[in-house]
């Protein structure tokens, strides 16, 4: 196991559930940027096995989804998943690094929402209330709103 692996698996350990998806987020970007990489290069074995990878996690993502409890918020985001699962389809048929690098942006969006959310949920311990996801106090982040059938 590389050193890179091995800090993962150790921070992941005791990471609450939005660090885990910030963690899924940057291991998909990661992957993706490796992909842009392997296709400028021709490596195409190499870009097929990183643009699959993505896949695995954004699989990993959707199926964590808790429809009945987050609503329309999982909604979106399975759509949203959906949405990129495409592209990344359509960049790996096309061999297009302008397409991958669209969802690479997309998912860095989103990334940035979830890094909100942790900011907004990590209130020091004397002021914390317990973080649900009905809480007025922490609104999702506008891109949970987004209509991805658009």
């Amino acid at each position: 196991m590389d050193a890179r692996n091995s800090y993962r698996e150790t921070a992941v350990r005791g990471a609450s559930p939005v660090r885990l998806v910030i963690t899924l987020y940057e291991q998909a970007i990661e992957d993706l940027r490796r992909a842009v990489l392997a296709q400028e290069k021709g490596a195409i074995e190499a870009r097929t096995r990183e643009i699959n990878h993505a896949l695995k996690v954004l699989a990993q993502l959707q199926g964590s989804l808790d429809m009945k409890r987050g609503g329309e918020v999982a909604r979106n985001l399975s759509k949203f998943y959906a949405v990129v699962r495409a592209g990344l389809t359509e960049a790996q048929v096309k061999q297009s690094v302008p397409l991958l690098e669209q969802q690479i942006s997309q998912l860095v969006t989103v990334h940035e929402a979830w890094l909100e959310v942790e900011r907004a949920t990590s209130m020091p311990a004397a002021s914390a209330e317990p973080f649900s996801p009905d809480s007025s106090a922490v609104p999702p982040p506008a891109i949970f709103a987004t209509d991805w059938n658009a």
